[in-house]
């Protein structure tokens, strides 16, 4: 077997399955680092700048290990990648026999049982479910993914798949051929196993609360965009409960009693829709989130009169008996929803924040714990399972305690591996001056009558990134106004399609203006010269009325902390660095990112946002940024 330095090295085996492929100092330094760790079952915390390639770093060494390992990452399409693209690369350069498994969540899988009971389908699902139906005799991985002409959110995919509070188990007739159970055996068997964030926290979430997990036990676990670990891990050690969840029980209840005919069955449930429609009707009209505490009183008659009815249709439900195991089933939900509903219509709830979130067609109840670090640490600090945390957005400059405290890892190893790409050459941050305040009603338009201009000076497209829908939808009416402003180029908004296609007609365009909010701050790759400018309308600080951000102040005021510079600063310096990191993403890329805040300059905390863009230098002169795009754009960013 290879010496972990010889696949990093001018003679690697990977350079004859990766075209392009060049040696890079930071990327054999952080595989010699996680392959410390994982040797020594130690916890480490790697930021990797962009370019250092660290799913190698990291696939190779763990590889190499002989160990079990699990690696997380941020999104199903990442999972995929890295198993259908990254691994089978990898497993090559190698060349020792490796077992790999692929485990998604429950709903991603077709359930054969609940397939075959949609009998009378709405007419807007028949095309979708017909799909399904044909492709569920093409399949050996029941894995939605497959299935690309129905969409990941179409209305037929809850109908097909299971929940935990659905699933039959070993009493489905259809057990001995279920997905789910054969990927997690799978699972179980291979030497590694590629899961999301989500599935490794509903495990962490069910071992802590006693169950056996469902993941195999692994000698280590390397998590890869670790930067979204924290916020999700506060949601899933929370209570929730959704009215689209209630909805969705109380059909399939209909379905299940209606060989019955119970007048009083059919009375109650009657009455629980009736509850389900009367909360979201008391409810605040306007889409959103708020304190619990603040709409409460007009709630409590709707969450009371539910929870009777979800106690009057439990009973009705055991009165049955035993009559079939999606009765027994459907019991258990409703016992489980009068559970979570008692704790989060109560007063006494457990140290955490109550909150509501409003959408247009439903509405969820929340109880979000304050602080989810001592919970993450006595997951964590085990002692006998490597932890590497991986990301290419941890630290703010060197400083790694916003992440780890949140993580609660004490005396962790953390290491930076910057960017090999030349950051502070083809890179610059353009400081616009005379820039209203960001809450000033014009900054909108004033923000991009200073960018529009430098449209004329590249030949490259532009991202405009806002830090919100409103300000996304001024910028849309603005750009009908001025239709000159674009110069002839394509304009592109985000809502208008779906992300990966419009991403797609932004390369194929190649000098293409995308108006993005959100999701285009991280996860989106347009690499060569289709982008050179990306201008971020304001410091990405997250609102201090978000229930979320409420929880987490309110813990640090409690600890004696300064919530602005220990959390919200932080936060916003790092969403930044994702926002920014947009721009270079290949060794021969170059341009210009554009901050279009002025408390960058008038702020003593504005500092902090350009530490976490070292080294790439900023200027606040137009001329500069002319005579930048003109070197580059003339030299093709070649040294």
């Amino acid at each position: 077997m290879s010496e972990l330095t010889e696949f990093f090295g001018p003679a690697s085996p990977l350079r004859h399955f990766l075209p392009g492929f060049q040696p890079r100092a930071g990327q054999a330094w952080m595989a010699e680092a996680v392959a410390e760790a994982i040797a020594g079952s130690d916890r480490l915390v790697v930021e990797a700048g962009t370019g250092t390639g660290k799913t190698f770093a990291y696939l190779i060494p763990a590889l190499q290990s002989g160990r079990k390992t699990i690696i997380s990452t941020g999104t199903k399409a990442l999972q995929d990648q890295l198993y259908h693209r990254d691994l089978p690369l990898v497993g090559k350069a190698v060349g020792r026999p490796v077992t790999t498994a692929l485990l998604k969540g429950r709903a991603n899988y077709l359930c054969l049982h609940r397939l075959d009971q949609v009998t009378e389908p709405a007419a807007g699902i028949v095309e979708d479910l017909n799909a399904v139906r044909e492709w569920r005799y093409r399949t050996t991985s029941g894995d939605k993914a497959e299935l690309i002409e129905v969409p990941e959110d179409a209305p037929v995919w809850p109908l097909v798949t299971s929940t935990a509070d659905n699933c039959l188990g070993q009493q489905c007739p259809e057990y001995a051929r279920c997905y789910v159970v054969k990927a997690r055996k799978a699972a179980q068997e291979a030497d590694l196993v590629v899961v999301n964030h989500h599935l490794l926290l509903a495990d962490l979430a069910m071992k802590e609360e006693g169950f056996v997990e469902f993941l195999p036990g692994a000698e280590a676990i390397i998590i890869d965009e670790a930067h979204q670990v924290p916020d999700l891990a506060v949601q899933f050690f929370g209570v929730v409960l959704g009215t689209r969840e209630l909805e969705r029980a109380l059909e399939e209840l209909r379905a299940a009693t209606l060989p019955f005919s119970e007048a009083e069955l059919n009375r109650r449930v009657d009455r629980l829709q009736t509850a389900i429609r009367n909360l979201r009707a008391e409810a605040p009209r306007k889409e959103g989130r708020y304190q619990l505490g603040e709409v409460i009183d007009d709630l409590r008659d709707a969450l009371d009169t539910l929870s009777h009815a979800l106690h009057d249709a439990r009973a009705a439900v055991e009165s049955l008996g035993e009559a079939s195991i999606e009765l027994e089933k459907l019991h258990e939900q409703l016992l489980g929803f009068s559970d979570r509903l008692g704790v989060l219509a109560s007063e006494d709830a457990w140290d955490g924040l109550r909150w509501l979130e409003v959408n247009p067609r439903s509405l969820r109840l929340h109880l979000t714990p304050l602080d989810v670090s001592a919970k993450l640490n006595g997951l964590v600090g085990t002692g006998y399972q490597a932890w590497i945390f991986t990301s290419a957005t941890l630290a703010v400059g060197e400083d790694f305690s916003h992440f780890n405290d949140r993580m609660g890892l004490a005396g962790v190893t953390s290491l930076t591996f910057p960017s090999p790409y030349r950051v502070d050459r083809d890179g610059l941050i353009w400081l616009p001056t005379g820039l209203p305040q960001p809450s000033d009603p014009t900054h909108t338009d004033a923000m991009l009558e200073q960018v529009t201009p430098l449209l004329e000076l590249t030949a490259g497209g532009m991202f405009c990134l806002f830090t919100s829908h409103r300000a996304l939808n001024h910028a849309r009416q603005w750009f009908k106004s001025n239709r000159t402003a674009l110069h002839g180029r394509k304009l592109l908004v985000q809502g208008d399609a779906p992300r990966d296609d419009l991403l797609r007609r932004f390369r194929q365009h190649g000098d293409a203006v995308l108006l993005g909010t959100g999701s285009f701050w991280e996860g989106v790759e347009v690499r060569g010269p289709a982008l050179s400018i990306v201008a971020i309308d304001k410091l990405p600080f997250a609102s201090p009325a978000d229930p979320l951000m409420m929880a987490r102040l309110e813990y640090i005021r409690r600890e004696g902390g300064n919530g602005f510079m220990d959390h919200q600063l932080p936060l916003a310096a790092l969403a930044l660095k994702q926002g920014a990191g947009r721009l270079l993403r290949d060794e021969t890329d170059f341009g210009v990112v554009v901050l279009c805040d002025p408390r960058i300059t008038s702020k003593r905390y504005g500092s902090k946002f350009l530490e976490a863009l070292a080294p790439m230098p900023s200027t606040d002169s137009v001329a500069e940024v002319a005579a930048f795009l003109a070197a580059h754009e003339s030299t093709g960013a070649v040294a």
